[in-house]
């Protein structure tokens, strides 16, 4: 009885602060990290060594993705990727794309790409002291990092591209449905995404959050109904809380990179005609010359594979390896397996060698 009363006990008190005080069980964001530069909402975190002296490697600049909050890259003290690539001799810096609100509806990609890529690039390598980078993006922060590097920057080292976007009209991609109406209107109509407002774009950061959980419903309910079997376990009650608080706190979509999304990848699929999400941009893909490694979840339900190694042929001057993972979208970022299955391979092929499953 004593046991059971116990036990009962526990199961009330994790799920009272999992539902009333989960910031106190929440275990991201443990690497130490400062800002050392801004540019609107933008800025730029540098996560510096241990002990000094240390970072003697190509410098690191980790590009997420727009629409999400940096937590991912720092989920766990043991699945912390800004912590791996700190510890493995890397300046690491972290460009954090900040909350844009309907006030920042004239954001588009090229702004991201062209304004303020650059100036946080410029920043990292005025504070390292070093010219050559590497830049290491996931989802849309990976086709940030390509689209950056088709638009010249002659000091990049390498890409890690993880599930990088690029032709949206590939099997399995969901959005590939809605191009065939979106072009329909748009022959019978003459109308654009881009002749409405942009303010009228804005997707705010619960919408995304929707979104993505939408993606896999069915993964959703299962890890509510875990966490009620397991309500004992308080490491378990910690996970779900860690990741409800990177999948609950998405930050929202600037409208004119909405309509950047709706019409140039979805409905032109620019991109997997080698081309950039940006007007008047003549950049190309096929201008890419770095070492480029692109890494797809094999099990991806929101970026394909099929979507991703396209890219392989539109960048024809890059020295690209693709490595096949299992896992979703988010797995391959911070998934339990990534530092022991992922991480390792990545710094193998920074350092030269092919990753060890490569495809």
């Amino acid at each position: 009885m004593a046991s059971a009363g116990l036990r009962l006990s526990t199961r009330v008190t994790n799920l009272h602060d999992r539902l009333r005080r989960p910031d106190r069980l929440v275990l991201a964001q443990t690497a130490p990290f400062e800002v050392i530069a801004r540019r609107e909402i933008v800025s730029l975190r540098h996560y510096p060594p241990p002990l000094p002296g240390t970072a003697t490697k190509t410098p690191v600049i980790v590009v997420p993705p727009a629409g999400v909050n940096m937590l991912i890259y720092d989920l766990f003290p043991d699945r912390s990727l800004v912590a791996h690539l700190r510890d493995q001799g890397h300046p690491v810096y972290l460009i954090d794309w900040g909350a844009p609100t309907r006030r920042h509806a004239h954001y588009t990609m090229g702004t991201y790409l062209q304004d303020f890529m650059p100036a946080m690039l410029e920043a990292a390598r005025a504070h390292c002291g070093q010219r050559r980078v590497v830049l290491h993006g996931w989802s849309l922060g990976a086709l940030f990092s390509y689209a950056y590097a088709a638009l010249g920057d002659p000091d990049l080292e390498a890409l890690v591209l993880l599930g990088p976007p690029c032709d949206y009209h590939a099997p399995g991609m969901v959005n590939r449905h809605l191009a065939g109406p979106l072009k329909a209107l748009s022959r019978r109509t003459g109308w654009k995404v881009h002749d409405s407002p942009s303010v009228l774009w804005h997707v705010p950061g619960w919408a995304n959050a929707l979104g993505f959980k939408l993606m896999s419903p069915a993964g959703t309910l299962r890890g509510h109904l875990e966490l009620l079997r397991r309500l004992d376990d308080r490491s378990h009650v910690q996970a779900h809380a860690t990741h409800a608080a990177f999948l609950d706190n998405m930050v929202a979509y600037p409208g004119g990179v909405a309509q950047d999304i709706v019409q140039f990848l979805i409905t032109d699929n620019v991109l997997a005609r080698g081309k950039l999400p940006i007007r008047g941009c003549s950049a190309r893909l096929r201008d890419i010359r770095t070492r480029v490694l692109i890494v797809v979840g094999d099990k991806d339900p929101i970026i394909t594979p099929a979507a991703s190694q396209r890219l392989v042929d539109l960048m024809a001057q890059a020295e690209c390896t693709v490595f096949t993972v299992p896992g979703g979208h988010m797995s391959i970022v911070s998934g339990r397996e990534a530092p022991t299955r992922i991480w390792p391979e990545v710094d193998r092929w920074l350092q030269g060698a092919a990753p060890a499953a490569a495809a």
